[in-house]
């Protein structure tokens, strides 16, 4: 059997809260009425406008272009009409410019056909992957075509496909390997071509035994590449895309620098998949699987939902919630961000909206640091989240450099350990905020 890797230091357990939508298969929702599609959707400059009020559109269309800067393009995600352009709900920036889009609900769906992409160089396929608005769906919305880019001094050997999805409740992506494990293979491939090398990796975590043995077939069909499943232990934060890359090639990425220095490129599964669509159908970025769940929600799902589907028309679609829900969340219970309004839109790099009841969230106060050391031990940087905490009480936040604050990627482990009940990850953020200025 294959050896179960890891990353060497710090890390959590916590429960995997995934029985609820493991088992079930993606579902597609039918489009909302109306769609508000945020103009800011990835890393860099936001969108400009390509349409104007009252314009009919159709499904595909492009509605945003990034004229100057790092950014992508922007599509609509069905047929319809420009209803307005205004202000929606944001889960970080509290609200950001959107276009509403009034869905034509008698348009049929736009159909793909495939597309022959063999003959096609780096640089095409790479065009494909920008002009299909193409960001990195498991994190930050970096776009995928400067990624697929690595600067000339860092020669990449090695394609890493993170399969970990580490984080308690979310599935989406474990279902996708499940469901489409043959197109995640040829998306490999076509980032393997784009790059110009041979050997790729796809990350899964020993608790998602179907992806694995899916993935697993897929990859055996491929010969002219060498694609291999890497079961990984079940541990969090494996996600991460550092420690992604130290569990599998023993390859440390130093601080401040991009895996790109090591000689590895990092992409989501669902990514993949998203590339696959740009490049085999043709087929732009605007609509993605996410999970919902948590006892909140009357049925939870893995649901293939538009982007700019407002959450509200999510628990409408789903039966609505349980009286005892006492937090929304969008993204994961460690990394993701309670909302306080249903009217927030999907953007292409939401993962999934939790429903937690009071039974699943920890409610009670914080009090003082008693100095026990546990987020120093999972801390997978090696970071001292309480010294940073300590200063930052203090009024002393721009001194944390010394600390290595810039090195904290906000997994949660010191908060989820903390028996004081600690922000921890609200004052590492503080503290980043501060330290800039």
């Amino acid at each position: 059997m294959t050896s179960l890797l890891t990353f060497p230091k710090g890390g959590i357990h916590p429960p995997e809260l995934k029985k609820l939508t493991a088992a079930l298969a993606i579902e597609v929702m039918p489009p909302a009425d109306e769609l508000e599609i945020i103009l800011g959707q990835h890393i860099g400059a936001p969108c400009t406008a390509t349409v104007e009020k009252s314009a009919e559109i159709q499904e595909g269309d492009l509605i945003g272009e990034v004229k100057k800067g790092l950014g992508v393009p922007l599509h609509a995600p069905v047929a319809g009409k420009i209803k307005a352009f205004g202000m929606s709900g944001h889960p970080m920036r509290i609200s950001a410019p959107s276009i509403t889009i009034q869905t034509d609900k008698e348009a049929a769906a736009r159909l793909y056909t495939r597309k022959e992409w063999s003959h096609l160089d780096s640089k095409a396929l790479l065009a494909k992957v920008h002009g299909a608005g193409i960001v990195g769906i498991g994190g930050a919305g970096f776009p995928s075509h400067v990624k697929l880019s690595p600067p000339a001094h860092s020669p990449i050997d090695t394609l890493i496909l993170n399969g970990a999805e580490c984080e308690p409740y979310i599935t989406a992506d474990h279902r996708q390997m499940v469901e489409r494990s043959a197109d995640m293979i040829e998306g490999a491939k076509i980032i393997l071509k784009i790059l110009g090398i041979k050997k790729c990796f796809i990350g899964i975590e020993n608790n998602k035994p179907d992806a694995i043995a899916a993935m697993t077939e897929a990859a055996a069909a491929t010969s002219d590449v060498a694609i291999t499943v890497q079961p990984l232990q079940v541990k969090y934060p494996q996600g991460s895309e550092k420690q992604l890359i130290q569990a599998i090639t023993g390859r440390k990425v130093p601080a401040a620098a991009l895996p790109s220095t090591v000689g590895v490129v990092v992409h989501n599964v669902s990514t993949t998949i998203a590339i696959h669509d740009a490049v085999v159908l043709e087929k732009p970025l605007y609509e993605k699987v996410i999970t919902i769940s948590g006892q909140g929600i009357r049925r939870p799902a893995n649901l293939l939902v538009k982007v700019g589907t407002k959450i509200s028309d999510i628990v409408a679609y789903l039966g609505g919630i349980t009286p005892g829900v006492a937090k929304v969340v969008m993204g994961g219970p460690m990394m993701g961000f309670a909302v306080s309004s249903l009217d927030i839109p999907v953007t292409k790099t939401t993962s999934a909206v939790l429903f937690l009841t009071e039974e699943e969230v920890d409610t009670k106060p914080h009090s003082q640091c008693i100095r026990c050391g546990w987020c120093l031990k999972v801390c997978p940087m090696g970071l001292e989240p309480k010294e940073i905490a300590i200063h930052v009480e203090a009024g002393r936040a721009q001194d944390t450099k010394q600390f290595g604050v810039f090195e904290c990627f906000e997994c949660g482990s010191c908060a989820y350990v903390c028996p004081a009940k600690r922000p921890l990850v609200q004052f590492l953020r503080l503290a980043k905020m501060k330290a800039t200025n």
